[in-house]
């Protein structure tokens, strides 16, 4: 399941009495993508997959991601920060993002510090349910070069990222799913 949400700012006061629920001019709208994935495992198997530098790595091979500073091996922790390399749309990027948030198992946060982006905050919500954990990913983000950046978020980068947080839902769940299953035939 996924929902691509676009925010704005607020209007304060009488004047934003006027404005609300209608289109306000000058505010950029800001998109948030919210992914969800059902895992059949435990929350704190769920919550270390997560934030597992090398799982990440083989998640996104399609994208030759790799950690290249930082943190780049193991499981990050609150504070830590990690650099990436790999190449999307055909562009090699680097990207920096630190967890400044962190409440085993059910919660975490990473912000990128340095990167392509103007900003994104990245938080992941680990739920128990029935049948295991819920996950649910939440990409805040703002692109960088203004009118044009908006442009580009409602052409493709809104569904590049969407898919992009899908595709890494879906590898967790299998890997997940799998050391579980591993783990219950010892």
């Amino acid at each position: 399941m996924f929902l691509i949400q676009y925010h704005g700012s607020k209007a304060r006061g009488e004047e934003g009495k006027k404005k609300r629920g209608k289109e306000m001019k000058g505010v950029r709208r800001v998109p948030i993508i919210r992914t969800e994935v059902n895992i059949h495992a435990p929350i704190h198997v769920c919550f270390d997959v997560a934030r597992d530098i090398n799982i990440h790595m083989k998640s996104t091979a399609t994208t030759k991601e790799k950690a290249i500073a930082g943190r780049t091996s193991g499981h990050i922790q609150l504070g830590e920060s990690v650099t990436w390399e790999a190449v999307h749309l055909g562009i090699t990027f680097r990207l920096t993002s630190k967890v400044t948030q962190l409440i085993y198992p059910t919660y975490f946060v990473d912000e990128m510090t340095k990167g392509p982006f103007k900003r994104f905050k990245h938080e992941h919500f680990f739920i128990k349910i029935d049948s295991g954990t819920k996950l649910i990913d939440v990409f805040d983000y703002s692109s960088p070069f203004g009118v044009l950046g908006k442009f580009v978020d409602g052409v493709m980068l809104a569904k590049y990222m969407r898919e992009f947080l899908l595709m890494r839902g879906k590898y967790m769940k299998k890997y997940a799913e799998q050391l579980t299953s591993d783990q219950g035939d010892s």
